[in-house]
């Protein structure tokens, strides 16, 4: 069951109003679904709006912040449970761990849940990973993938492993349904 969910997102809100409004809407659908939001901690870009549509809806946020970006004044203070990491690494590997499932939102993320795919593949991640795909952010990056798949680097189950979608309760329901596959083996 997924209890908390790791969204990464950007610090910034791009250049459509509809990105913030998107972000904020599916953080008051994780509110709705009593699913905890573990994120990178930042009080700017649709980070803030999917903590505000956490917090502004009765749920609760977990913030995980480098001590670099807490000093440079990057920390929102409202959210309920705050920690303060060493290094994006450790950011990184604190959220992953907290997290039931990783959903990822703008491009500023890409590192981040990229890593997470990756770590499916040789075992160290059994957890879901969606791409919330508005406005069809990520059709390029989902056919990349599909791809890699054709060109035999990515084997089915891995491509499997990833959802991309728009509808809330289907990246949902992907995640409540998810059997982690097999790691690689050589």
């Amino acid at each position: 069951m997924i209890k908390k969910m790791a969204v990464y997102c950007g610090a910034r809100l791009g250049n459509r109003p509809e990105y913030a409004k998107a972000a904020y809407e599916f953080g008051k659908k994780m509110a709705d679904h009593q699913i905890e939001l573990v994120y990178g901690g930042g009080k700017y870009g649709l980070m803030r709006a999917v903590a505000d549509g956490v917090l502004e809806n009765g749920g609760i946020v977990h913030g995980i912040i480098t001590e670099e970006l807490k000093d440079r004044g990057a920390a929102y203070g409202k959210v309920q449970d705050f920690r303060v990491v060493p290094s994006m690494d450790k950011r990184k590997d604190t959220m992953m761990n907290l997290a039931d499932g990783m959903v990822a939102g703008s491009i500023g993320t890409l590192e981040e849940i990229s890593q997470a795919i990756s770590w499916t593949a040789i075992g160290d991640n059994a957890k879901p990973v969606a791409f919330y795909n508005y406005a069809g952010f990520y059709n390029y990056l989902d056919k990349l993938l599909k791809r890699m798949n054709q060109d035999d680097f990515l084997e089915n189950i891995y491509l499997d492993a990833v959802y991309f979608g728009t509808d809330f309760d289907k990246i949902l329901q992907f995640m409540e349904d998810y059997q982690a596959p097999a790691y690689r083996k050589y």
